[in-house]
């Protein structure tokens, strides 16, 4: 069985995968990562293996929040391990159920003509600067923040309080757990007096109604309260901005593709699922970790009762056995993409919907009003922030 260093090193392109994993899915099911301290995974790279690892509960997000091993080698931070991302059935069911509504097809696409809105909005700011502008600032941030303050009830004007904490929170391998837990406290601390605030003065929003399940249905204690605006907030905001930016520089890298979205906008929709499955968001190669609760046998390797797996999902996505000879093609028009990037089973991302529609609108919006709409730096001159699991870049100037 092979044996890769983990973190593992970066791609030599921020549009593929590591060739390594490339390299493993071809000759393995199942193979091993090791960090220099001693710390052994079982990393997974074929799609559905990585479809396995998400969905059968032998492989557990509760046992990886209580393992000092999985937290520390790879990459269970302080936001997964005190929230839904670090739970597993019972105690996830019975948080999810209290949120799940304002999540679902029918109610995000209620949002979508707001959501359009903002867009507009955005864009008209956009065109009243001097060029090169910053898309992040202007654009691919406000976006999803504006739309999940909205829906949770959080004064977008702290965003710039709030997004240094999320930073953090979204810090990868060998992040600083006492940092982590500091940003943790403060946003927690935030949050506890938005909500002592939403109890004198209800709102028609998502935290007044789970205030209400905690008080009136004692649904949830305080703590789970306070730790579920946390995720919401910044589940509800970093990857969709990041996505929007990961998006924008992978469509400059393929242009026919981008040109084909110009020339039929009707290509939107898919082209989003598309690019979901190609754009390489994650800074690392896999999502949070499991731990195995019994021995389990995975496309014919056995990974005994405790040990740590660590799903691909940037390289499931890319699978052969999935896309033949074209899984590493860009095609905007893919007929039935199949992706893991949302994850799936219990721990599908709640927000998979929201996101799908604000990229959508963020594409829509950004290609029919600036079809000029260049990056004006090259790749080698971006920034990307240290230390995230998501690529997460500093500013994105653009033209149009």
């Amino acid at each position: 069985m092979p044996t890769l260093p983990f973190p593992l090193p970066e791609p030599p392109t921020l549009y593929a995968p590591l060739p390594e994993l490339a390299e493993v899915q071809r000759d393995s099911a199942v193979s091993l990562v090791s960090t220099a301290d001693g710390g052994v995974a079982y990393l997974v790279t074929r799609y559905q293996d990585v479809r396995t690892v998400l969905v059968d509960p032998r492989f557990s997000r509760a046992a990886a929040a209580r393992s000092q091993d999985a937290a520390a080698d790879f990459g269970l931070g302080a936001l997964a391990t005190e929230s839904m991302a670090g739970m597993d059935p019972p105690e996830h069911t019975r948080l999810r159920k209290l949120v799940v509504r304002a999540f679902t097809a029918r109610r995000v696409e209620e949002l979508r003509p707001r959501a359009a809105q903002i867009v507009g909005e955005l864009i008209d700011g956009l065109l009243a600067l001097p060029q090169p502008a910053d898309l992040v600032e202007n654009f691919s941030l406000a976006l999803p923040v504006q739309v999940i303050c909205e829906l949770l009830g959080v004064p977008a004007d702290d965003r710039h309080r709030f997004h240094a904490w999320s930073d953090t929170l979204m810090g990868g391998p060998g992040s600083d757990p006492a940092v982590m837990g500091a940003a943790l406290q403060a946003m927690g601390e935030y949050f506890g007096g938005l909500i002592y605030a939403k109890r004198a003065a209800p709102g028609d929003d998502l935290m007044s109604a789970l205030i209400a399940a905690r008080d009136e249905q004692d649904k949830l204690s305080e703590e789970e309260l306070v730790r579920m605006c946390v995720g919401i907030l910044i589940g509800g905001h970093e990857t969709t901005a990041n996505q929007i930016n990961m998006i924008l520089l992978t469509l400059r890298r393929y242009p026919e593709e981008r040109d084909r979205l110009l020339k039929d906008p009707s290509l939107i929709a898919g082209a989003v699922e598309e690019l979901m499955r190609f754009v390489q968001l994650g800074a690392g190669a896999t999502s949070l970790p499991r731990v195995t609760t019994e021995e389990v046998v995975l496309g014919g390797v056995t990974i005994p009762a405790g040990s740590v797996v660590l799903p691909a999902v940037a390289i499931a996505n890319r699978d052969p056995q999935l896309y033949g000879d074209r899984h590493d093609d860009l095609d905007v028009a893919r007929p039935d993409v199949s992706h893991l990037s949302f994850g799936a089973g219990v721990h599908h991302c709640l927000g998979a919907q929201l996101a799908r529609m604000e990229l959508q609108e963020a594409l829509r919006g950004l290609l029919t009003r600036l079809p000029g709409l260049q990056v004006a730096v090259p790749d080698e001159e971006l920034r990307f922030k240290q230390g995230m699991i998501v690529r997460s870049v500093e500013a994105l100037p653009v033209t149009w």
